[in-house]
């Protein structure tokens, strides 16, 4: 394998893919929606062919959650359809395919009785959430998003198990990278006119450092194990955690205060739990990513 297109290469994580194979030696052509525009099919099979690589790491997306709510056409457009376009040309080219999916495909309940919902919600001033309770989603478990942005990107999944053999499926969250605006960012922007501020504290995941996943998709770019793969920095935390993390490496004196997802109500649903299983890494023989804290870090001093 010589030649690797990757989509989304403006993006945080297209950006790290590059460059994770240019320094192997890959001839990496990155695309933009200047040069394959996910909402024309034509444009996209042009493109594949006339670049005919020997694989393709999908990184674009339509991300923006709650705007997705009101532009449902266009999510579906770019993240169903034009994922079918691409696994119909990587068929064709019997080449492989890295998807890049979400903890957005399932609900966010594993783990949590529906009817305590709002119990966990009203038990934060006590710090009495049971965070730890919530369990662990593996590959196999059902999916059911709730918002049209997980739905879409679940139809894109689908797409590429029908048509290709080839593939990869990796489910990522909480992503935070060099090359584009991420929740550390916005914690450090926001703390430069602030006193204090409000963090979710009864949504739990795992953040995802892009300099330490684009290793890992070339990895598995150059084997064949293939299928779908939760692939995030090891650790869970609430949001809430996170930002207290992050103020706490960049030593920024601020006053951070736990809420509930009802305190912020937004556009679209939030899954609460997001806890993603990675034990498939391991028993292939994948590296698995270094503590989400540990990547904090990093990424905070290479911003400074």
């Amino acid at each position: 394998m010589k030649k690797v297109l990757v989509t989304g290469v403006n993006g945080q994580l297209g950006y790290d893919v590059v460059r994770e194979l240019d320094k192997r030696g890959y001839e990496a052509i990155g695309v933009d929606r200047e040069v394959m525009n996910l909402t024309n099919s034509e444009e996209i099979r042009r493109v594949m062919n006339d670049i005919s690589p020997d694989g393709v790491i999908h990184c674009a997306a339509y991300t923006a959650v709650d705007a997705a709510e009101d532009n449902i056409e266009l999510c579906e457009r770019v993240n169903a359809l034009a994922v079918k376009d691409i696994a119909k040309c990587a068929k064709y080219l019997d080449i492989p395919m890295i998807y890049i999916s979400t903890d957005y495909v399932f609900n966010g309940m594993k783990g949590i009785n529906q009817n305590d919902v709002d119990e966990v919600a009203y038990t934060i001033e006590d710090n009495n959430i049971c965070k730890e309770c919530y369990l662990e989603y593996t590959e196999d478990d059902k999916v059911n998003p709730i918002n049209v942005y997980g739905r879409t990107k679940y139809e894109g999944e689908r797409y590429v198990r029908d048509i290709l053999d080839k593939h990869y499926i990796v489910r990522i969250s909480w992503v935070f990278g060099e090359n584009g605006n991420n929740f550390i960012d916005t914690m450090l922007r926001l703390s430069k006119d602030r006193d204090e501020l409000n963090v979710i504290d009864d949504q739990v995941g795992s953040p995802t450092y892009t300099k330490d996943l684009a290793p890992l998709l070339v990895d598995m770019l150059e084997s064949d194990r293939y299928g779908t793969y939760h692939a995030t920095n090891d650790g869970y935390c609430s949001w809430y955690e996170f930002a207290k993390e992050i103020f706490d490496v960049a030593g920024v004196d601020i006053k951070v205060n736990p809420i509930t997802t009802d305190m912020y109500p937004t556009k679209a649903k939030r899954p609460f739990n997001s806890k993603m299983s990675k034990e498939k890494l391991k028993n292939n023989n994948f590296r698995t990513l270094r503590s989400w804290k540990i990547a904090v870090k990093d990424y905070i001093e290479n911003i400074k």
